[in-house]
């Protein structure tokens, strides 16, 4: 998968397009160190978003806006560090 496009929009979110789902945009919303998406505005031209999909194009997006670090170090993904 990879971010093709994307661009702001309005209330401080975020609209992109992956190449794996290029009918449906995707829309992120920021929290203090990252981004995540708020919702898929899916079309039945493309593939079901999974779960997986949703956390790739999460990394993606943060990735590409130098969030990543703070990203992958928010509360839910440490604390599932400690269930395991």
């Amino acid at each position: 998968m990879e971010l093709t496009d994307w661009s702001y929009g309005r209330k401080y979110q975020i609209k992109a397009w992956f190449d794996s789902h290029p009918h449906s945009p995707v829309i992120f919303r920021s929290f203090p160190n990252f981004h995540f998406v708020y919702m898929v505005k899916w079309s039945e031209q493309d593939p079901t978003v999974t779960r997986q999909d949703l956390q790739e194009m999460e990394r993606l997006m943060n990735e590409e806006l130098g969030s990543l670090r703070g990203y992958e170090s928010r509360r839910s993904v440490t604390k599932q560090a400690y269930v395991k």
